[in-house]
């Protein structure tokens, strides 16, 4: 008896190991998002997040909410230094979200300022 609860647990281990590794590595889509930065901040008690909200038009269907990983000081200063002006940003998609690295399953990699305005005819 002892001998099986312990495969089990073992077999549980090895299973959200695995699950943890599928949706940090593994991505669902890849993409550019283009708009005006609205906000970008640091939020949690125990684990800190960055989130942020990019606005590609005036309701609120058109907001994209996203999280920025911990790790990349680059793009979490790029966006601070963004923040009220037109970007572009290279985004990656997870299955899922990993609640110590962020609120949603968009994940923000590179931020380019836009500075040209597109004139409609």
């Amino acid at each position: 008896m002892k001998k099986i609860l312990i495969k089990i647990g073992v077999g549980l281990v090895v299973v959200l190991i695995v699950y943890v590794l599928f949706i940090y590595f593994a991505s669902y889509s890849k993409g550019y998002r283009s708009g005006e930065l609205v906000k970008i901040s640091e939020r949690g008690v125990v684990f800190k997040t960055w989130e942020g909200t990019l606005s590609q038009g005036v309701s609120d269907e058109l907001q994209f909410h996203f999280s920025v990983e911990g790790g990349d000081k680059e793009v979490i200063e790029s966006l601070k230094n963004s923040q009220g002006k037109s970007v572009k940003l290279t985004y990656i998609e997870r299955y899922d979200t990993l609640f110590w690295l962020g609120d949603t399953k968009y994940y923000i990699k590179e931020v380019e300022e836009i500075d040209e305005i597109i004139e409609v005819k």
